[in-house]
């Protein structure tokens, strides 16, 4: 039996997290189980994503987190032309739900820098394809804002 006077031991710190396949496969797969079950987003991957398809496009999303956060060069792709495709489902809500979405689940899956540097790669990637997408409605371009 332990004395009531005895101190408790000093909590243990918890391991820091590493940036690795294995950090970024838990955050694509956990963003888009949160896309999934999203009442704005859920429709819009769903109706071009048929469910036996979500293991191909899961595996090319940890290509390109791999390529931008690891640099490991596997991302061959262009990702703005689905994105052009997308129509009026491509709309400012849509990409700030994305964001909204994107933020806390690099927060909790990725180790602080990582998460820093994956977020603002999301907001850069994210301004970038809505300018493109406004460009190729013949909007103003001028007015939209990061």
């Amino acid at each position: 039996m332990i004395p009531a006077d005895t101190p408790s031991p000093a909590p243990q710190a918890a391991e820091p997290r590493a940036l690795d396949e294995e950090a970024i496969f838990r955050l694509v797969h956990r963003f888009y189980d949160r896309v999934r079950d999203d009442a704005l987003l859920g429709p819009v991957f769903g109706g071009r994503i048929a469910p036996e398809a979500w293991p191909v496009h899961l595996a090319k999303m940890c290509d390109f987190w791999s390529s931008v956060l690891l640099k490991s060069g596997r991302y061959e792709g262009r990702p703005l032309p689905p994105h052009l495709a997308l129509g009026d489902d491509a709309g400012e809500a849509a990409f700030a739900r994305w964001l909204a979405l994107f933020r806390p689940t690099a927060l909790q899956e990725l180790p602080p820098a990582a998460a820093q540097a994956a977020i603002a790669h999301a907001e850069r990637m994210a301004y970038s394809f809505r300018l493109a997408i406004a460009f190729h409605r013949g909007e103003d371009t001028t007015r939209i804002a990061p």
